[in-house]
């Protein structure tokens, strides 16, 4: 198995450092792995003038699966958008045709009270949304900014072909066949014709899934739902624009967007694992980050793409026992708590292995 690893910028380098030292301790247990280096995003750009140069995108491809840090930082917010680190990951998405996103929200026991809201609102938790990544508004043309100024216009153009939608939903059916066969689709059907086609297809896919209870919700009330009853839901599917927003949203209900991993899939079940979180430049350098997303995402990737169930169990497991000891990065440590940093949470999931 070959993992390649694109550590990216802010604090990228040094969550993914600590992901890699729960690697090599499952290589010390037997765990048979390859892995291989490569610059992504702002440090790619520096380093070759482009965010995914050639070299890291062949890697990509040549490899099992991807594990990825995170990219961006203010120094490169004025390069021209098609150089700008965020398109690293957007060139992944499409040139591997990593489509389907999987993005768990769980409340791990010891962290109920550490979300905004009441502790029993959300204690239980265990939430999974697959956002569709190839199409949608991120990537329909005709897209940009013309017309001279006092009277510039921007167009975006939300787009999805009818074989789009019918994958990602399938993904949706099958997730939701595997945990408590409830899947809730969102959309906006009610203002965009776009969205109307998604219900539309959604509905049609019912008779093939007979053991999975399918709804329909509109992505406003769904926002709204995910802060009133978030445990209501098993699986939701949503389009790339509103599964980004409602996944974020998600992550909070945990406590903590450091805490959330995410795989991206291919036909195949070749992903992409990642933190959702961003590269945080305002912490990067400082020893603060947590890690726990980036260890969790290597997780994600023993068992969705490489089958390997009770190996990805015990690296949920060390996650589990080292929060039940009661050690916390900055992010979820409560007032009057000892802060660990982040290799000291690194350590502490190793040792609990």
């Amino acid at each position: 198995m070959k993992i390649a690893i694109l550590p990216g910028d802010g604090i990228g380098p040094e969550i993914m450092a600590e992901a890699l030292k729960v690697l090599d301790a499952l290589r010390r247990n037997g765990l048979k792995v390859e892995t291989e280096s490569a610059l992504v995003g702002g440090a790619a750009y520096d380093a070759f003038g482009h965010p995914l140069p050639a070299a890291t995108l062949k890697l990509a491809q040549d490899a099992d699966a991807v594990l990825f840090g995170s990219v961006g930082s203010p120094k490169h917010d004025a390069l021209p958008r098609e150089h700008r680190p965020e398109k690293a990951i957007l060139g992944l998405r499409k040139e591997c045709d990593f489509f389907a996103n999987l993005r768990p929200a769980t409340v791990f026991p010891e962290l109920a009270d550490a979300s905004t809201l009441r502790s029993e609102v959300v204690a239980g938790l265990d939430l999974m949304i697959i956002r569709e990544l190839t199409g949608d508004i991120y990537f329909g043309e005709p897209r940009g900014v013309s017309g001279e100024k006092g009277a510039r216009i921007g167009v975006n153009t939300m787009h999805y072909t009818e074989a789009q939608i019918r994958r990602i939903v399938h993904v949706g059916f099958r997730t939701a066949q595997q945990r408590n066969k409830r899947l809730c689709s969102i959309d906006k059907m009610n203002v965009l014709e776009a969205m109307q086609l998604w219900r539309d297809i959604a509905i049609e896919i019912v008779p093939e899934y007979p053991d999975v209870e399918l709804s329909h919700m509109l992505v406003d009330n769904a926002a709204m739902q995910l802060i009133r009853n978030p445990k209501q839901f098993d699986v939701m599917v949503a389009g790339n624009m509103f599964g980004d927003i409602l996944s974020d949203e998600a992550s909070m209900l945990t406590g903590s967007i450091g805490m959330l991993p995410s795989a991206s899939l291919d036909a195949n079940g070749k992903g992409l694992y990642e933190p959702i979180h961003g590269s945080a430049p305002d912490i990067a350098g400082r020893g603060i980050a947590n890690p726990l997303a980036q260890i969790l995402s290597l997780g994600m990737m023993l068992r969705y793409t490489f089958n390997l169930g009770e190996w990805a169990d015990r690296v949920e497991g060390a996650v589990k026992k080292t929060l039940a000891q009661g050690i916390r990065t900055a992010d979820i440590a409560k007032p009057g708590e000892t802060v660990a940093t982040t290799a000291q949470m690194g350590a502490a999931v190793v040792s609990n292995l």
